[in-house]
């Protein structure tokens, strides 16, 4: 628990500290004389007196200019006392910097070793061309997580995009602040990103968050980037990583699969594992920790627990620091994995940066750690943890990769060479040879249709019919699974085609008329299954030439 300093003691250290730069040396905090009679008087027991203060006042001073640095908002003076309290705090002797306690400050706060911070691009530069992808994350101060889980994403994001320019911003000025005073590192924050995109005169913005669902982080970056609508040409905010959220811990879509895939199959890996079914004969059970939120969108954990036994991962289990959803909390978790037998437990982060909460949350020695109290449970022979953000995995970052491509396909300029989106309007009446595209293999029209169907034009409308490859898939919906689940939703009913392969064979298969809002750019068009599960897909129709 960390003391807190009296708000008239905090107060007065912080002017204090504004005064006299918190840096000096010599005769920095007093006269020569002052000096002379505190070398003269006897040593202290209680504190060791330098320069007129006392080590706790010296502390206790660094500490201030830690709390007033450990804000959410951005100020004129952000920067000065950044400079300040690094200075300060350099300033200390190693007893010194143990004695720093405040609000939020600790040791730990400049003295904790998270890596080397050179390795790490803040992707701050000017010089934009005209289309941008801004990627915006929470932020993390463990600078070898910032470099490889957040730095991974980037990378993988502009070696797919290489006509366009990667940016960087945080949304946790407190994040921001606290590398900046350690490091000297300055990364933007959401509006200074925003404001350096148009100041370099940057017409087209996609926005790829690197947030793990549409929390509130996701819904506050969308109420800033309205602010900036009218100063940009074209703003889009891509999806999230495990994709819309759905109304109910039952609503999983392709999202959630492929993560829940990668990080089950990079935790089993790590530990050493052919098999998740090996770790479950050898007793091992795998738990999941995520941040947790009072927000709607905590649902989405639910649905990765869902996700999970979907796929047969019965050792696999999902939990929260914060403990909302209920059924996440810690306490239920140990619970879980007991009744279910296991004896080993791997611990191991669902959250895209392996920074504070895994490494203190999850794996820190205090007893309220998730580690401390699997163990102080007495159930279990061993308890580890694994250390990594889903940033570093190769099939996470193809999954961002996937949704900015999305972001810039959902672009009124997408298409060929930045022509708008065609639609009814720009085509006459009558039927058209058209390719019609999937974002998955496991979609996509019967191989005698040679990957298109056939487009109607009528009265400014469109639809076209695509035969499907069996009759597996029994219903569409123009849109998102969740809301093809809502009351009311009217879905698209199949017909029953008959197709002629290449070798004259025939089969009978479903087939389905797709309205098509408009050729040449992806829309929504969800799917459901013999097996009843909904499925989110992008689709896309173009006229043949």
């Amino acid at each position: 628990m960390k003391k807190k300093l009296c708000p008239i003691l905090l107060t007065g250290l912080l002017a204090a500290a504004m005064l006299t730069g918190c840096a000096q040396t010599g005769e920095a905090a007093g006269t020569k004389d002052t000096e002379a009679k505190a070398s003269e008087a006897p040593e202290t027991t209680e504190a060791q007196e330098t320069d007129g203060q006392t080590d706790e006042e010296k502390a206790a001073e660094v500490a201030a200019l830690i709390d007033a640095i450990y804000v959410q908002e951005r100020t004129d003076q952000t920067d000065e006392l950044c400079a300040q309290a690094k200075a300060a705090w350099d300033a200390l002797t190693d007893a010194q910097k143990e004695l720093v306690e405040g609000e939020n400050a600790d040791p730990d706060y400049f003295g904790r070793d998270t890596g080397d911070a050179s390795k790490d691009d803040p992707l701050n530069a000017d010089g934009i061309g005209e289309k941008e992808i801004l990627v915006v994350s929470f932020g993390t101060s463990f600078n070898d997580s910032r470099a490889e889980d957040i730095g991974g994403v980037e990378k993988a994001i502009q070696e797919a995009n290489p006509d366009w320019d990667v940016r960087r911003a945080f949304t946790a000025q407190i994040i921001i602040n606290h590398i900046q005073s350690r490091d000297g590192e300055k990364i933007d924050n959401v509006e200074q990103a925003l404001t350096r995109a148009v100041d370099n005169g940057v017409k087209t913005l996609v926005i790829q968050p690197t947030h793990l669902m549409h929390g509130a982080e996701y819904d506050e970056l969308a109420e800033v980037v309205d602010a900036y609508a009218g100063k940009i040409d074209e703003i889009v905010i891509a999806e999230p990583l495990l994709g819309e959220v759905g109304s109910d811990a039952t609503a999983i879509n392709e999202d959630k699969k492929i993560v829940a895939e990668a990080i089950v199959a990079e935790a089993v890996k790590n530990a050493g594992y052919d098999s998740l079914k090996d770790a479950a004969k050898d007793g091992t059970a795998f738990v999941f920790m995520g941040h947790g939120t009072a927000h709607t969108a905590k649902v989405s954990y639910s649905q990765m627990a869902t996700q999970m036994k979907d796929l047969g991962y019965d050792n696999v289990f999902i939990g929260t620091v914060e403990g909302e959803p209920e059924e996440t909390a810690c306490e239920n978790i140990i619970a879980d994995v007991k009744d279910a037998g296991y004896q080993k437990v791997i611990l191991r982060p669902l959250m895209v940066v392996a920074g504070d909460h895994a490494n203190n949350d999850m794996a820190g020695d205090d007893e309220d750690s998730w580690k401390s109290m699997f163990t102080a449970d007495g159930s279990f022979d061993q308890v580890d943890c694994q250390i990594a953000g889903l940033g570093r995995i190769p099939e996470v970052q193809t999954l961002y990769v996937a949704h900015t491509a999305d972001g810039i396909g959902n672009l009124s300029s997408a298409g060929t060479e930045g022509a708008a989106a065609a639609s009814a309007d720009t085509l006459a009446d009558g039927t058209y040879d058209a390719k019609f595209t999937t974002d998955s293999t496991m979609f996509k029209v019967n191989e005698a249709c040679h990957e298109g169907g056939t487009l109607t034009v009528q009265d400014g409308n469109m639809v076209i019919h695509i035969s499907l490859p069996s009759k597996n898939i029994v219903n569409l919906y123009p849109g998102f699974a969740s809301d093809a689940q809502k009351e009311g939703a009217v879905l698209l009913e199949p017909t029953v085609d008959t197709v002629t392969y290449d070798d004259g064979t025939t089969e009978e298969v479903y087939g389905f008329d797709v309205p098509v809002p408009y050729l040449d750019k992806e829309f929504d068009l969800a799917l459901i299954g013999t097996k009843g599960k909904w499925y989110d897909h992008k689709v896309s129709v173009s006229v043949r030439q």
